[in-house]
């Protein structure tokens, strides 16, 4: 079993790891030291401010009764999974695809948590420019949206030339 963590994409679940801690002290932090809705201004284009997100990405399906806690629950789940068994599939010369898999990993871990413990993601970080706010989110957002960055990214450097024959 320990062969697995050094001979396939499983070595790199460490960042799912501090990307999960990560997420889940910053919630703590400000759950602990700020009420529902409070907002704190940190730089002149962000804020603090604690919400709770009972829907996906940007508010989607935040009003559609409760059954949407289990739904994207269950599909976190099984992302999770699928991505775990990518990571121990995927071959010891892959880099970057497992690094992002691992850190979109650690993301739909956090927010999974926040969903099953809460039924609500705990959000928190407030862009905005003038009155226009960028809808907030949180540390497990930002793991995915990195993992799907560099999966972008990697669409494009590891392109698999095809040759005519």
């Amino acid at each position: 079993m320990l062969n697995l963590f050094k001979t396939t994409g499983l070595r790199f679940t460490w960042i799912s790891a501090i990307a999960l801690i990560l997420d889940q002290w910053s919630k703590q932090a400000v759950v602990s030291s700020m009420d529902l809705y409070q907002s704190i201004q940190i730089l002149p284009f962000f804020n603090l401010t604690y919400v709770h997100n009972y829907g996906a990405a940007f508010s989607f399906l935040y009003d559609a009764g409760g059954w949407q806690r289990y739904f994207l629950s269950a599909v976190a789940l099984g992302v999770s999974l699928l991505i775990l068994w990518w990571l121990r599939k995927s071959p010891r010369e892959q880099t970057l695809l497992p690094v992002s898999f691992s850190f979109i990993l650690g993301g739909a871990l956090g927010n999974l948590l926040d969903r099953m413990l809460y039924g609500y993601v705990i959000d928190f970080l407030d862009f905005y420019y003038g009155t226009y706010h960028w809808p907030a989110f949180n540390v497990a957002d930002s793991a995915i949206f990195i993992g799907a960055a560099l999966l972008i990214w990697d669409m494009f450097v590891n392109k698999e030339e095809t040759k005519d024959e």
